[in-house]
């Protein structure tokens, strides 16, 4: 971006909650990628005559956390409202949403930019119900939709921002952010790419220095990361190019095309009136009461950047490996257990062996870590085998290996392949003797000062070990014996 420009960006984020019905009816929430179409539907969810509405309370529970855990101001009463307006994939011809009256205003999230931490305000939350699914066919001089109407009336939650965002980086930093808290209080599972977190930023341009916000543009339902920051980036250069060239900026909504990597319009000066909101008739105001917000706060988790700085704080990790161990709850979770089993390692070491060992692993079988058949304790087991030198670091990683493979413990594993490292000083002196006297040319290289070449002695004295011999005392009586031959 020109010097003299400043991107002026808020996001809207729909996070559909994890209940296992919808937002007020009993039918229930499936799986897109796995369900028949137009199963879960029945006449409340379609809006037909005479039905009656009924809301979910886990859905408000799940709200609930999202507001307290962003530090929001939580109104006893808000209000349901009808949001009217014509969409295939909207079969009551509106959406039950939140307007004047929310559930709750004026949070912060903190989160981690490349230029650092940045705390950015949140505007509103308010629960609302999804709309059903539209599928575009085109083919063979023939082109049509399909509707879905399986995700119409599933309990979705809103999150907009303040405008406080200037760059595609840190719209990034906080959406990945907020995705983070969203799942660590379980009531989202962050699959962006089934929907589930679907992320719309509102970008204006103006010039440095100024007050006055530019004319916004916003991009509707980016479902990666890799979209969002693109479509920004693209987008502040598409208003800057406008500006510079003398033309306006039209308030529009746009979409972002993957494949040409640039937007098109979809509507054009779109504005709240035009929804026409008014009170849903058939829904009494939301009330919940302070006994329950406390209840539900009392319930909420430790959140990912405090956690992530008492891993640093108390710990002793690194930024990047403090950020890498919180990214999933379940992983720190787990390196938590481990750090509790094994209080007479350092959390460092515990922390690299998750990070390296146990990722690798997890990556190559593609597993999640609660799939992971090695227990926090099992992993500290075989971490001091090899602080005690009963094994060496090239051991315990295929021990490991088969630990994931079977569930079986270190020690079995060990035992029953005869894999304990070779420390005895007699033993190892003899094997190097062997490889000395196996060796002749290379000694005489060692002696005639080609010292490097102890290295590749090095490596003939734990083959003949099998791998198990202990790589310092080893090495110690390679020197020792090439020294003393001089």
């Amino acid at each position: 971006m020109p010097a003299n420009y400043e991107a002026v960006i808020g996001l809207e984020v729909h996070a559909e909650l994890q209940t296992r019905s919808k937002m007020f009816c009993s039918c229930p929430v499936v799986d897109p990628t796995g369900s028949e179409p137009n199963v879960a539907v029945c006449p409340v969810c379609t809006g037909m005559p005479g039905v009656l509405p009924v809301t979910n309370r886990m859905a408000v529970e799940y709200a609930l956390r999202v507001a307290l855990a962003l530090e929001c101001e939580i109104y006893h009463t808000s209000i349901f409202a009808r949001k009217n307006y014509f969409y295939p994939d909207l079969p009551k011809g509106y959406q039950i949403s939140q307007y004047e009256y929310p559930l709750a205003r004026h949070g912060r999230l903190t989160v981690y930019t490349p230029d650092g931490e940045k705390t950015i305000r949140i505007r509103r939350v308010h629960l609302e119900e999804d709309t059903g699914k539209l599928t575009h066919v085109s083919g063979n001089g023939d082109s049509y939709s399909l509707v879905d109407i399986n995700r119409a009336g599933v309990p979705l939650l809103e999150i907009v921002s303040e405008p406080d965002l200037h760059t595609a980086e840190d719209v990034r930093a906080f959406a990945a952010g907020l995705r983070d808290v969203l799942r660590y209080l379980e009531v989202n599972t962050g699959d962006m790419e089934k929907g589930f977190f679907r992320i719309e930023p509102n970008i204006s341009v103006r010039p440095l220095g100024s007050e006055e916000l530019g004319t916004r543009v916003e991009v509707k339902n980016l479902n990666s990361f890799r979209a969002l920051e693109r479509s920004v980036d693209y987008e502040i250069k598409r208003q800057v190019e406008l500006i510079e060239s003398g033309r306006a900026v039209i308030q529009q909504t746009v979409g972002w095309d993957e494949r040409a990597e640039e937007v098109f319009v979809q509507r054009t000066k779109e504005t709240e009136d035009d929804y026409r909101y008014f009170p849903e008739p058939d829904l009494p105001p939301l009330v919940v009461d302070e006994a329950w917000i406390e209840e539900v706060r009392r319930a909420l988790p430790e959140l990912p950047v405090p956690r992530q700085k008492r891993f640093e704080s108390d710990l002793g990790l690194s930024f990047g490996d403090a950020a890498t161990l919180v990214a999933e709850k379940a992983v720190a979770d787990y390196f938590e257990l481990a750090v509790a089993a094994g209080s007479d390692l350092a959390p460092t070491q515990i922390a690299n062996w998750v990070r390296g060992e146990v990722f690798g692993l997890m990556n190559q079988d593609g597993l999640e870590i609660d799939q992971v058949r090695v227990t926090p304790a099992a992993l500290v087991d075989l971490i001091r085998l090899v602080e005690r030198g009963e094994i060496n670091n090239n051991t315990a990683k295929a021990v490991l290996a088969e630990m994931f493979a079977t569930g079986e413990s270190a020690d079995t594993i060990i035992s029953a392949r005869g894999l304990r490292q070779i420390s005895e000083s007699g033993e190892i002196a003899r094997l190097v003797s062997e490889v000395l006297e196996e060796n002749p040319d290379q000694v005489d290289l060692y002696q005639g000062g080609k010292t490097t070449v102890i290295n590749w002695l090095f490596g003939q004295g734990m083959r003949k070990a099998g791998g198990r011999a202990n790589p310092q005392v080893l090495r110690a009586e390679l020197e020792k014996q090439l020294n003393k031959s001089k």
